[in-house]
């Protein structure tokens, strides 16, 4: 083997993980047995101890990609133990990481994963791996999205979708920036958002949901719209943006002008995590790892709250797939794994 370290039983040549079938949907995640690779110079293989779902998963298997082929593992988000490195990599075996896979990659769909060592993050000893495996897709997303933003405070903001990962974290990260932040969010979240800090919560189901804020927000207007719903939605609440203004497209982006040239003068910004696996430079890289620290760290001092979670076990994924689609439950959807065991 090229690369340092192995596992109790790394003779075992096979593991297994669900591929995907092109033009099937989520009826075509079929569990297979794929040969257990061996990690490039600057590589790792990660045997995951938690998978988490995100909405890009079962939107991914139900569009395609042109650069997935028969049998592509789908999954972005993971927990596990590095179980061997390439020759190039400075992380030790049995380091117990989190990651955001790149999705051309073999993804966290499987028992292990094949992963660019620079898209690791090292979990603190306190962090269990279901809450570890949460954060990176929605953690690092918020984060992104609200550094679009330049510095401030004492500005008021609204974040879509709070009831969400992405716009649940964001709403807090935001709140801790020192900003005034607003939300929309079902009624059953409202009282658990106000005790974080948040500023007013608005059922967006409520037609006059924007004129309620309007009025909340006296002469104010906002710095800054942080949309988790799509560019169409987006764009009809950039007329509440003020001089200056940020409106920030977490769910596609914005094609066209909302607003006509020289009023407003608002900026529009996408996010898009998984473009930094194409397109990231070294300091891309470190600032990222820098953000899946501290948001680690935070929800391990108890300064950010992590979204719920629930269950599932990896023989049902494609179930707990549908159920997320369908928007069943709430919160984060996580697998647990038995851990390897790891020899140096």
């Amino acid at each position: 083997m090229s690369a340092t370290g192995y596992l109790n039983d790394y003779a075992l040549n096979d593991y297994a993980a669900w591929t995907w079938t092109p033009g099937a949907s989520l009826d075509g995640l079929k569990l297979a047995r794929l040969p257990l690779p061996v990690p490039g110079p600057d590589e790792v293989l990660v045997a995951n101890t938690a998978i988490a779902l995100n909405p890009v998963d079962w939107k991914m298997i139900d569009w395609g990609r042109d650069d997935w082929q028969q049998g592509q593992v789908p999954g972005v988000d993971g927990v596990g133990l590095v179980v061997a490195a390439g020759s190039a990599v400075n992380l030790r075996v049995g380091t117990r990481v989190a990651y955001h896979q790149a999705l051309p990659r073999g993804g966290s769909f499987a028992e292990y994963t094949l992963l660019r060592a620079h898209a690791v993050y090292p979990v603190p000893d306190a962090l269990d791996d279901a809450t570890a495996a949460s954060l990176p897709c929605p953690g690092l997303t918020a984060w992104q999205a609200l550094d679009k933003l330049p510095a401030c405070g004492n500005r008021d903001v609204l974040v879509t979708g709070a009831g969400g990962a992405v716009g649940y974290l964001l709403a807090q990260l935001a709140a801790q920036r020192g900003l005034r932040v607003w939300v929309t969010a079902a009624p059953k979240h409202r009282e658990h958002l106000l005790q974080l800090g948040i500023a007013g919560v608005f059922d967006y189901r409520d037609a006059q949901w924007s004129a309620r804020l309007r009025e909340a927000l006296g002469p104010r207007r906002l710095h800054g719209v942080f949309d988790t719903v799509s560019d169409s939605h987006a764009a009809s609440l950039a007329p509440l943006l003020g001089y200056n203004g940020h409106l920030v497209c977490i769910q596609d982006r914005q094609e066209n002008a909302p607003l006509p040239a020289f009023s407003t003068a608002v900026s529009l910004h996408e996010v898009a995590l998984n473009s930094i696996h194409a397109h990231g430079d070294a300091r891309d890289w470190q600032e990222l790892r820098h953000a899946a620290a501290s948001l680690m760290q935070g929800v391990t001092d108890g300064r950010l709250q992590p979204p719920a979670k629930q269950f599932f076990a990896f023989a049902e994924l494609p179930e707990a797939l549908r159920r997320l689609k369908s928007g069943e439950g709430g919160g984060k959807w996580i697998s647990l794994l038995p851990a390897p065991m790891v020899v140096a």
